[in-house]
């Protein structure tokens, strides 16, 4: 199965440290989640992660990244 048909709305995403990074709101197609802006990490915005970043997927989200990385160099919603 695939990364992307695994990742659901509301998982928890985490970076490779085990912290956590933000909350997936959807898929924007098929190389980008988008993080919830409800999270307390997102500072009432969306960001966007790359799913190049998703080293695997069980009941979380979990990044080849750490969290401070993946918080430092996600994307801002325009």
């Amino acid at each position: 199965m695939q990364k992307t048909e695994q990742i659901k709305e509301h998982m928890e995403v985490l970076g490779s440290d085990g912290k956590h990074v933000g909350i997936v709101d959807h898929l924007d197609g098929s190389r980008k989640i988008k993080l919830a802006k409800n999270d307390p990490k997102a500072n009432g915005e969306h960001h966007f992660i790359p799913m190049d970043w998703v080293d695997h997927v069980d009941q979380h989200v979990h990044l080849n990244k750490s969290c401070d990385f993946a918080t430092s160099q996600w994307q801002t919603a325009a």
